[in-house]
């Protein structure tokens, strides 16, 4: 997987103001949710719920708020049933974009997807129209702003808890490993004492699409913001060529 180093431009990262955070937040409450639902509000026997947590973390989550996500979601009066629908489509000039969401109802959020990509002159498409394009891949990013971390040192330390590949990049240190691999290469990376940005599945895509003519391009930008703004989405994946 070396030089794949595009996956900044394939997911759609939205910016630190108060409303963009608060939108995370948001998003990362849901998945908090899903896991007490599935496996109990205990993150030393609910795996899910700690990779969650971690998340919640790296985007600055305060932890007051991780602990009321967790006991409302336990509590018995808690009716929130959310499922896991992935969604993929073309955006202009025929941009694969998948789109993973959390969401208690299914035809209202296919709705306003399919709304967004006509509007954008795009097409909601099937399931497995635009999968095939991109490969599923375990993602973690050691922070590195200063770019002072001895490259030798990680190599080893990310192969020693399961990692296949390691890019240095600017800012961090992209290190990727098997999907089933993921919370361990987290776990042992944070007991290793890095600090991670994110550690999540990403949609790596094997090709990618260049949009030439400008109004098309601005089309493609409004699509993902529009995608990126709803409650219901989780994470945008593409392969535009920015």
């Amino acid at each position: 997987m070396s030089g794949h180093s595009k996956w900044n431009n394939i997911k759609r990262k939205k910016g630190a103001s108060d409303a963009a955070r608060a939108k995370v937040f948001t998003k990362v409450a849901r998945e908090i949710s899903v896991a007490v639902k599935e496996g109990g509000p205990d993150p030393a026997s609910n795996g899910k719920l700690r990779d969650c947590i971690a998340k919640a973390k790296a985007c600055n989550m305060p932890n007051d708020n991780i602990e009321r996500c967790i006991k409302k979601a336990a509590g018995s009066d808690n009716k929130d049933a959310y499922e896991e629908i992935v969604y993929e489509g073309y955006g202009p000039s025929g941009v694969a974009v998948i789109v993973e969401t959390l969401t208690d109802n299914r035809n209202r959020t296919a709705g306003d997807l399919r709304h967004y990509f006509d509007k954008c002159g795009g097409n909601l498409g099937q399931n497995g129209c635009v999968s095939f394009l991109f490969t599923q891949t375990g993602l973690v990013l050691i922070d590195n702003p200063d770019e002072d971390l001895d490259e030798e040192k990680v190599m080893e330390d990310c192969f020693d808890v399961g990692a296949e590949d390691v890019n240095f990049e600017e800012g961090c240190v992209e290190v990727l490993c098997a999907t089933a691999n993921l919370r361990a290469v987290r776990e042992g990376l944070e007991a290793k004492g890095y600090t991670l940005t994110s550690a999540e599945a990403a949609y790596i895509p094997s090709t990618y699409t260049a949009i030439p003519e400008p109004e098309l391009a601005d089309k493609m930008a409004k699509l993902l913001d529009l995608l990126e703004d709803n409650d219901d989405v989780q994470s945008v994946w593409h392969n535009w060529e920015e």
